[in-house]
């Protein structure tokens, strides 16, 4: 037990299935809910290419279909696998896990009509696996006016307070989408998506290689971008929308698809500029924020791509690193802050605030499953 912690610590499990659609990350932490002692224990499970096209044709669907039920068995039972093979490593008994954060994973997001949906089955996790489950965590958000994203900000806050580093920073996830959380000295935090992430390059990447991304940024790194598909994307109203402000993995798709296919880029070309306007939405931000933050730390999948990361630190001329040189994991950050936004939900601390997702007060969210009920 620590200070300011009167009620202890709990050993939570927290789960990702991100918009890259790749598989699920599992972490453990411990946590109060307001402090955090990472582990250093993640495992990732991807998911078979037939669960991820069946995945992918939910996109859109702004209520459950019959087939989108059978999808969310089998991507829990996809996580539940992912929960054994972390305890196995851990050897961390199921007994001693206090809760599983367990997001799902979206399928529509458009919180101006009061709607995001995440599927999976939470019951489902908690009964195979024999420990509470806390899931549904953006409704309470939404349903309170909020955009129910980015909820990443408060744990990046947490990992923050003992990094060491000079203020303002901001931390950055590249996934399927980008958002960013801008932290500074005061107790006031700043977040918002910035524009697609990994998702049009890694389409992209599907469609002309059958190889669902574009590895260390190579195919990107080989091509010429084409700056006037740039210029067009930028001039998307959503750049200029005053934050907070959060995407669906499917917004912007369809224009951009169209910039590309007009220009007819090849593979490499293609790739380059789709990743040059990853950067773009992602420097436009640099706009919205207090300040200009003193470096960047990247987490998520995108940091692995070299070509991005070299043209972020070009374009935003301060260092732009991966948060594993904080000692953070930064293919588990995404996993971990599920876990501790499920230990905040039991000590009923709030998960967003008024400058990360719009809410109009700071607002707990989720819900417990103890097998058969929520809570």
């Amino acid at each position: 037990m620590t200070d300011g912690s009167p009620k202890g610590w709990i050993t939570a499990i927290g789960m990702m299935s991100g918009t890259s659609l790749d598989g699920v990350d599992a972490a453990l932490i411990e946590t109060d809910g307001i402090n955090v002692r990472r582990l250093d224990q993640s495992v990732f499970v991807p998911y078979a290419p037939e669960l991820r096209e069946n995945m992918r044709a939910c996109f859109g669907n702004r209520s459950a279909t019959n087939s989108e039920h059978v999808v969310a068995d089998d991507l829990t039972q996809v996580h539940v696998c992912a929960v054994n093979m972390l305890l196995e490593k851990s050897g961390v008994a199921a007994g001693d896990i206090g809760v599983i954060g367990f997001h799902g994973q979206t399928v529509f997001h458009e919180p101006a009509s009061g709607l995001t949906r995440q599927i999976g089955t939470p019951h489902m996790l908690a009964e195979k696996t024999g420990i509470p489950v806390v899931a549904d965590f953006r409704l309470a958000d939404v349903a309170a006016g909020g955009e129910g994203a980015p909820l990443a900000p408060v744990y990046h806050a947490a990992l923050m307070k003992s990094a060491g580093v000079e203020m303002p920073v901001a931390v950055l996830n590249i996934g399927g989408v980008s958002n960013v959380t801008y932290i500074d000295t005061n107790e006031e935090l700043l977040a918002f998506d910035c524009g697609p992430g990994n998702a049009r390059l890694d389409d992209w990447m599907l469609r002309h290689t059958g190889n669902p991304v574009d590895l260390n940024g190579a195919a990107a790194a080989s091509g010429n971008g084409d700056p006037m598909v740039e210029v067009k994307f930028l001039e998307d109203p959503y750049f200029d929308r005053v934050p907070p402000k959060s995407l669906d993995r499917e917004d912007m798709a369809a224009r951009i698809d169209g910039l590309v296919t007009e220009a007819k880029l090849n593979v490499s070309d293609g790739a380059a500029t789709l990743a040059n306007c990853t950067v773009a939405a992602i420097v436009a931000g640099v706009n919205h924020l207090p300040a200009a933050p003193k470096s960047w730390f990247v987490c998520g999948g995108g940091r692995h791509n070299t070509y991005v990361m070299t043209k972020l630190g070009e374009r935003l001329g301060v260092r732009v690193r991966s948060v594993d040189v904080l000692n953070w994991d930064g293919d588990a950050v995404e996993a971990e802050c599920f876990g501790f936004l499920a230990v905040r939900h039991l000590r009923d601390l709030p998960l967003s605030f008024p400058g990360t997702t719009g809410v109009s007060a700071p607002c707990c969210g989720g819900r417990l499953y103890t097998t058969q009920k929520a809570a």
